[in-house]
């Protein structure tokens, strides 16, 4: 201890070493928050999650047959069934899969049309497989949709992972409001072009269906009546003959239900050799209908067809009508590659639109539209993990100033000095330099990206009472010295943290050993790193920045005391 007590002692007598030390750690804060600009610590919400399933959603362009988007599926089943680490797979054709936690918001259970279909992905445990779930599904991602895609110009391929944390539509939504439709779907559609093109952006995509021709077969009923021929007998020979019908059931003793027996006609039968309304007519000629008096009328005589639009699905939040335009981010912040195309959305809307940013909220990406030639008012709201992820860190950050606060309120209450009590807090908050630089520094020992994440800053709340102990040993120590055996302040300042430079590294030792376990998880790695590396700081902070501002400090100029009892005190060895 005595080579560290002349060091102290040494810096303390020089003001030139003392203003050195100031610098250096100024230094090393600013530059380690420069990390985040410079992209070398990426802060996000949760890292990926290894799990032990994860789905495929394929969405085929609207109105395409159920065997379109089979083929879709089939192609990606062939390769997935390739990889090692895949146990099963199973496919829902026209359906989504059983509710699961990433289907809890993405509305699987809600998908019943012909263009969509999921695959569910069964892996081996995560324990024994070597590459987690979500560097397998970034690996796969391109080489599926390279093949998968061509087959119907048009489809859509999702890799969906469960999410690590709170479930969220996608890594970023952007929520298209306005009462113009068709504003908002041309709007929607440019938006999600720019974020097509944006690096670290994948399976993008816009919740609208598209708006297409089609074809209504509406009974006549007066001219059915004049036919001699009843509405039911109609709509049966029209369901057989584009659908299917059940004609009878069976029963089973090992059904608890009966079991539909459904009849079809075959494919050949029931295709049409086009899409215009004179081969739908044709069609409706080759049905025929027996009346009550036996005579063949053809269906096209008593059913009339009429063009018309599809309608699309209507979506509101907020009383507000909206459409969603979701991404999903590869291995990367969200923060970077939104605030990119949220600039070159400015820039393309500006043409047409005079835009207004948000204030300083949780909402402060959004921008508010107004059409330039009408005056409608859209809004651009940024939502999902992205919006969870400023939450997260407005609530954590308001939890890490109360914390700051409390603790600043006790240590005035003890010292009855503003100037101690900021020393002991700045020393503290100086545990973000080892924080950030700790998550910098595992990046080279991860072969994905290592966020700073929730759990990180959890962790770096929990060091402001690890690290303010620090503080307060020295700063008692040392007014102990000066107080009771009328050391002189400098050297006591020198005495006190080479004696406590002891424990303070015990605790220090404890608490990385304790956090080791942590560093590994992929969920809570952030946590285990923030408590080493920032203890790691705040050992440095404690032992060489603290004690030049306690000397630098004119409160800690203590005057000799009646109080102290002199005769119990330990002898200090110098």
């Amino acid at each position: 201890m005595k080579g560290l007590e002349k060091f102290i002692y040494g810096i303390l007598g020089s003001r030139k070493k003392k203003t050195l030390v100031i610098v250096l750690t100024a230094i090393a804060f600013f530059l380690s928050l420069m990390m985040f600009p410079t992209k070398m610590v990426l802060a996000k919400m949760l890292p990926g999650k290894s799990d032990n399933t994860y789905s495929v959603y394929v969405t085929t362009p609207t109105g395409s047959s159920i065997e379109q988007t089979n083929a879709v599926s089939q192609c990606v089943i062939d390769i997935l069934k390739n990889e090692k680490q895949v146990m099963n797979l199973e496919l829902f054709l026209g359906q989504g899969i059983p509710l699961d936690y990433a289907g809890l918001v993405k509305g699987a259970s809600m998908k019943h049309t012909e263009n969509v279909s999921e695959i569910s992905v069964n892996l081996t445990d995560k324990h024994t497989r070597k590459e987690p779930s979500f560097l397998m599904t970034q690996r796969l991602r391109p080489i599926v949709k390279k093949k998968c895609l061509p087959i119907v110009k048009g489809t859509k391929i999702q890799f969906i992972e469960q999410p690590a944390g709170p479930p969220t539509l996608a890594s970023i939504v952007l929520e298209v409001h306005g009462d113009d439709i068709d504003k908002m779907r041309k709007i929607s559609v440019q938006a999600a072009n720019i974020l097509a093109k944006t690096k670290g952006l994948v399976d993008i995509d816009v919740m609208m269906d598209d708006i297409y021709d089609k074809y209504e077969l509406i009974p006549d009923e007066e001219k059915i009546a004049l036919s001699g021929l009843s509405v039911e007998q109609v709509n049966n020979i029209l369901y057989l003959a584009f659908e299917g019908m059940v004609i009878a059931h069976k029963n089973s003793k090992n059904a608890p239900d009966q079991i539909p027996i459904f009849l079809i006609l075959q494919k050949k039968s029931k295709a049409l050799n086009g899409k215009s309304e004179r081969i739908l007519q044709s069609k409706l000629s080759s049905l025929n209908l027996m009346n009550m008096k036996g005579m063949m009328v053809p269906l096209s005589e008593v059913v009339t067809i009429r063009k018309a639009k599809s309608s699309p699905m209507i979506i509101h939040k907020d009383l507000s009508r909206m459409i969603n335009v979701t991404a999903e981010t590869d291995m990367v912040s969200q923060v970077y590659p939104l605030l990119a195309a949220r600039e070159k959305m400015i820039k393309a809307f500006s043409k047409d639109y005079t835009i207004k940013k948000a204030g300083f909220t949780t909402y402060m990406f959004d921008l508010y539209l107004t059409d330039k030639k009408t005056g409608e008012k859209f809004l651009l709201r940024w939502d999902g993990e992205m919006k969870v992820t400023l939450d997260t860190f407005r609530d954590l950050g308001g939890a890490f100033i109360a914390a700051l606060l409390l603790i600043f309120l006790l240590l005035v209450i003890y010292y009855k000095s503003f100037m101690i009590s900021g020393i002991i807090l700045l020393g503290s908050f100086l545990s973000l330099i080892g924080v950030i630089v700790g998550h910098w520094v595992a990046n080279f020992f991860t072969s994905e990206t290592f966020f700073l994440t929730a759990t990180s800053l959890i962790g770096f709340i929990a060091l402001m009472g690890i690290s303010s102990r620090n503080s307060l040993l020295l700063i008692d120590f040392a007014k102990s010295l000066m107080e009771c055996h009328g050391m002189e302040k400098r050297e006591a300042i020198a005495v006190a943290t080479a004696t406590r430079a002891k424990p303070i590294a015990l605790t220090a030792v404890a608490i990385i050993l304790g956090s080791a376990l942590l560093a590994s998880d992929p969920v809570f790695g952030g946590l285990g790193v923030a408590l080493i590396s920032g203890t790691v700081a705040a050992v440095f902070v404690s032992l060489l920045f603290v004690p030049v501002l306690m000397h630098n400090a004119k409160a800690m100029d203590f005057d000799l005391s009646d109080h102290c009892d002199l005769k119990n005190d330990i002898s200090i060895t110098k």
